[in-house]
């Protein structure tokens, strides 16, 4: 899991947008609760933003160079899922 440790390198912002209380949003919760230390441990400079709302849909955004953004919706994802897409926005960047 190398790709963790490369966050702050291909990415200048990490925002997390979940409910605090939808079912849709659990998946994404757990993945929060369990990797949000390890990530910014590892990436003590990068922004890692959780922001909670109600009725909100479960997304990951990353910001690139430039102010360039990708974001992902994450409803119906597991926590795998959530994880391979996470990895998918710090590897292949803004391009993919």
């Amino acid at each position: 899991m190398a790709w963790r440790g490369q966050l702050s390198k291909n990415l200048k912002e990490l925002r997390i947008l979940l409910s605090p209380h939808s079912n849709s949003s659990a998946p994404l919760r757990a993945f929060v609760e369990k990797n949000y230390k390890e990530l910014k441990t590892l990436n003590p400079k990068l922004p890692i933003l959780i922001r909670e709302a109600t009725s909100v849909e479960p997304q990951i955004w990353a910001r690139y160079d430039l102010g360039v953004e990708k974001g992902v919706h994450v409803e119906g994802f597991s926590e795998q899922q959530i994880t391979n897409a996470l990895q998918d926005l710090v590897k292949n960047g803004p391009s993919s």
